[in-house]
């Protein structure tokens, strides 16, 4: 593994012993992960917690605190959930996992809110596309910026950023990492996928060709970064595999975000199926193919797609959903189904089930509350629970997630419950 994979494990005083189980309150109460042989009942969650910054270092700096309200939130929704292994989507990449450290000190493993404090002595962190100039003018509209922060800037980075790692990843674990064995696909090249959805300029009569050749040969497929993050769960390894997909919206009638979207989707779905179908994948270190016939893992992540509304290419996330090696346990919360009811607009002429929602956009005029997030794991991890934290207004936990503007994030976390062979 090269030496920009971070990784970090030390223990603070208040971690030392303690890996402490959630308080949660009346309505919203998300029980422990039932007791098995060992430690093999593993709880895995995603949660885009909204907590990137517009400015570098800013996020650093509101973490040195023990006082960011917004970090005290989503700290007490992630104890009252109390992950095993957790994964955080727009978290500011920073280098030698400083901000990763700083939020589990600082905030998860103190009480918030009369939560239990959790201990995570493992995380993973690695640089993110998003805000690296690309140096090409990749939205085509005559500029091509390469100052960061500049207007613009975003637009012509290899994935949408205003600086360096804004927007990046984190996963945290209660369980060893097997940091030998990590696979990053940060430079993977869109290109290189086979029969990829490469936008088209729609001006002219030349097939795929938003991006110019020179451009092709440099951009990422990963608006972020694809991980696998192979987890020691009691012996045995389940592989988080994790990303961002780009929103599939903030482009033209040649739909490259909702292109690149579909295809950011798709690399999972090819990872995981053995054979030819994922020979053409290279990680960064230029190790070839997915996962092996049998291995367990759980794919992680703001998908950024739901399977029947809003702006994704059709059958974007249906990829995972009906992967034949993936289990979807549909997590639901009684809380999305009554925000759709409550806050109406677009939420009323969605075709999926709004109980499965989970994340709170904007419903005047478009796109409403969506499917957004998911925790995929394979047939051979057995289910025995799901959800999402989403509390209806009646309990006072909701004032964890609220209404805009939000005290949390516009995400909610979503958990899933399975047994792990020993």
């Amino acid at each position: 593994m090269s030496t920009k994979h971070r990784i970090t494990t030390a223990l603070t005083a208040t971690a030392v012993g303690v890996l402490a189980a959630a308080t949660v309150g009346a309505g919203a109460a998300v029980a422990a992960p039932p007791a098995g042989a060992g430690t093999t009942d593993l709880r895995v969650a995603t949660y885009n917690l909204s907590l990137n910054r517009n400015v570098a270092g800013q996020l650093v700096t509101d973490l040195r605190t023990t006082t960011n309200a917004q970090a005290k939130t989503v700290a007490e929704i992630i104890q009252r959930v109390n992950p095993d292994v957790v994964l955080l989507n727009e978290f500011d990449f920073v280098e030698g996992g400083l901000a990763a450290d700083l939020f589990r000190e600082n905030y998860l493993e103190l009480s918030q809110g009369g939560a239990d404090p959790v201990v995570y002595p493992y995380a993973f962190v690695a640089p993110s596309n998003t805000g690296i100039a690309s140096g090409f003018d990749l939205n085509n509209n005559g500029a091509t910026v390469t100052t960061p922060g500049a207007p613009g800037y975003g637009d012509d980075a290899f994935g949408f950023g205003a600086f360096p790692g804004q927007f990046g990843m984190a996963v945290l674990s209660k369980h060893p990492i097997d940091t030998d064995a990590v696979r990053t696909f940060q430079n993977f090249l869109w290109k290189d996928m086979p029969s990829a959805l490469l936008p088209d300029d729609p001006s002219t009569a030349a097939p795929a060709d938003w991006y110019s050749a020179e451009e092709l040969d440099v951009f990422r497929l990963s608006s972020k970064s694809h991980w696998d993050v192979p987890i020691d769960v009691n012996g045995r390894t389940v592989h988080a595999l994790v990303s961002h997909p780009t929103p599939p919206t903030f482009d033209g009638a040649e739909d490259r975000n909702g292109k690149r979207n579909h295809d950011e989707i798709r690399f999972w779905a090819d990872y995981v199926t053995p054979g030819t179908t994922s020979r053409y994948i290279s990680d960064d270190e230029g190790a070839t193919g997915g996962l092996k016939p049998g291995e367990s893992f759980v794919i992680l992540g703001d998908q950024n797609a739901d399977p029947l509304d809003g702006d994704s290419v059709d059958q974007a996330i249906d990829q995972l959903l009906d992967h034949p090696r993936i289990t979807d346990p549909q997590p639901a919360s009684a809380g999305a189904a009554e925000a759709s009811v409550l806050q109406g607009g677009a939420n009323l002429a969605h075709e999926g089930d709004p109980a499965l929602d989970t994340a709170d956009f904007n419903d005047n005029p478009a796109p409403g509350n969506l499917r957004a997030d998911y925790v995929l794991p394979s047939k051979d991890l057995r289910v025995r629970d799901a959800g999402v934290f989403w509390p209806v207004q009646a309990d006072p936990l909701s004032a964890l997630t609220g209404v805009f503007p939000f005290p949390s994030s516009d995400h909610r976390l979503v958990w899933v419950d399975v047994k792990v062979r020993g």
